[in-house]
């Protein structure tokens, strides 16, 4: 925006957080790792591959929510020469040329690339990883793409998959994301077809990178859920000589009866409402010890969310008693085959006084004649339904109890609780994936022309993740190493604030410039200095005009 003051220019633009965002992009030489390995741009000048993708950054970590036709419109009110490159103007950010980045990024190989950023994130942040995390989740695909046949092999296949979601009906792609435990930084990410397993997805991954990322940050533990605990994923974690913490399928026989052989009072407490009890096992082949956790505050949300369904599940049975109760069967073996068939099936509910009685039914229309009596025509089931309270207790009985297994079988080294601590890290993909499909992130969906496109852009939002993470890793670093505080949203001193509240905090801030060329950053105020300090010349660049 431009207004004239008595022959003096005034243009305002909106930095907000972008300076950081750009900063951290700096920092970690972002721009010039993907130029490294893409090459120039054959059609666009004005833009490298590199300063293409760090534009799509600063846009993802807008949270404005714009698709990639609006990259444009987007930077028009930003400072796309101080925050991009000092060449570069808003118009030549297009869909055209982001377009041909994305397919340049799936052509180098995106897994390999990203990786490649991520390992010299962690080095260059110095993060000590002590365990991995691997866990993958579905974004849902809008428009229309060539069929199977046409989509070829070597790329994603937008189909209908497992969704979670909960959209079966919607096409859909799986990112794959390998997170560490300290600062939460994506490792690894892998995108895969819609309907692609995860326990056969997870031990492919294991065996193809699980050694090489031991190699590279040093990790003790690879973590995973349940999609984790298959023989071949345990078997490719064993040949890579590497040590497990996942949690054991409740399908699985052996599981079921431990948990319910197993009594809180015979639990040790671990602290915060934790109890725990040891066995091993020799699933797969594999001594392992099983470690078998009580959980209070998941018991208390598990029965909250049972006694709710629970009723549901009750009222059903009985409607469909009532239903059953109103047919008439023609002989009694039918109706104690179809009682017997109910019984098996009810799950919330008893049946009392149950029985089969004679339907009878004089022939003849109107009142019937003296000494006339009426004939069989079937048979009906009676009886009174009722919600079951010792199912209902066995039921709660089970819930907080999870087993979590892992084979590093020294108890004296590795405690229950330290398994617990480490499984519990788990947490930090989740809050990545969450992140991701937040609806003020880039897209919760997208509509792109091809599949390599999307592929490539699945590598961008996690280059998002990537950035937000170790920004929000150093600043909380340093403010601990300088002591300084930022203030949180009950104005309290904080050393750990999240990068989504930073980035609040930063909004308001304009560059002004005057007669096209002295610049100033309005609305600075202590709190953006603090952070400023504490981040240093890579972001302080963005916001003091004396650095201009």
């Amino acid at each position: 925006m431009m207004t004239a003051i008595q022959d003096i220019q005034v243009e305002t633009q909106n930095l907000d957080h972008l300076g950081l965002v750009a900063g951290m992009c700096d920092e970690i030489g972002l721009v010039d790792a993907i130029d490294a390995a893409c090459g120039q741009q054959a059609k666009n000048k004005h833009l490298t591959y590199g300063e293409c993708v760090k534009s799509m950054i600063l846009n993802g970590l807008g949270f404005v929510g714009r698709t990639l036709y609006l990259y444009s419109e987007y930077f028009e009110d930003k400072p796309t020469d101080l925050l991009i490159g000092p060449s570069v103007e808003h118009q030549h950010i297009d869909d055209n040329v982001l377009g041909r980045t994305l397919d340049r990024l799936f052509q180098i190989g995106v897994t390999d690339l990203y990786t490649k950023i991520a390992l010299s994130v962690v080095k260059h942040l110095g993060i000590q990883v002590s365990s991995l995390h691997l866990d993958s989740t579905s974004f849902h695909v809008d428009g229309e793409y060539e069929g199977l046949l046409g989509q070829g092999e070597g790329r994603i296949q937008i189909i209908p998959g497992y969704s979670r979601d909960h959209r079966p009906d919607l096409n859909q792609v799986v990112l794959q994301l390998i997170t560490s435990n300290q600062g939460n930084i994506p490792l690894f990410m892998q995108a895969a077809s819609g309907n692609s397993s995860d326990k056969s997805a997870f031990a492919e991954i294991v065996q193809q990178h699980l050694a090489s990322f031991q190699a590279a940050v040093n990790n003790r533990y690879l973590v995973g859920d349940s999609a984790l605990y298959t023989p071949d994923s345990l078997a490719a974690v064993i040949a890579a000589k590497g040590l497990f913490v996942t949690r054991v399928p409740m399908q699985i026989n052996e599981a079921k009866e431990l948990v319910d052989h197993t009594t809180l009072v015979e639990m040790s407490p671990l602290g915060e409402g934790y109890y725990a009890k040891e066995s091993s096992s020799s699933y797969a082949g594999i001594k392992q010890r099983w470690i078998v956790i009580f959980s209070q505050a998941a018991y208390d949300r598990e029965c909250k969310t049972l006694s709710k369904n629970f009723q549901k599940g009750a009222e059903k049975e009985s409607k469909i008693f009532e239903k059953l109760a109103t047919e008439v069967f023609s002989c009694p073996k039918d109706a104690e085959k179809h009682l017997e068939k109910l019984v098996k099936v009810l799950k919330y509910t008893d049946l009392a006084e149950a029985k089969i009685i004679e339907v009878k039914k004089h022939a003849t229309v109107g009142r019937p004649k003296k000494d006339v009596q009426p004939s069989t025509i079937g048979y009906q089931i009676v009886g009174r339904i009722h919600r079951s309270l010792e199912k209902h207790q066995a039921l709660e009985r089970t819930k907080g109890f999870f087993i979590l297994a892992t084979n590093d079988i020294d108890s004296s080294s590795f405690p229950a609780n330290e398994v617990l601590k480490t499984y519990k890290s788990q947490q930090s993909v989740e809050r990545g994936f969450r992140f991701l499909k937040s609806p003020d992130f880039l897209v919760s969906s997208f509509f792109l022309k091809k599949p390599e496109r999307i592929e490539g852009l699945l590598m961008v939002m996690t280059l998002c993740l990537l950035v937000y993470s170790a920004l929000e890793y150093k600043a909380r670093q340093k403010l601990r190493e300088t002591g300084e505080h930022f203030p949180d949203q009950l104005r309290k001193p904080s050393q750990n604030p999240t990068a989504r509240w930073i980035f609040f905090c930063f909004l308001g801030l304009h560059v002004v410039i005057l007669n096209g060329r002295k610049r100033q950053v309005t609305n600075l105020k202590e709190r953006h200095r603090i952070i400023l300090y504490c981040l240093g010349p890579p972001y302080q660049k963005f916001y003091y005009s004396e650095r201009w």
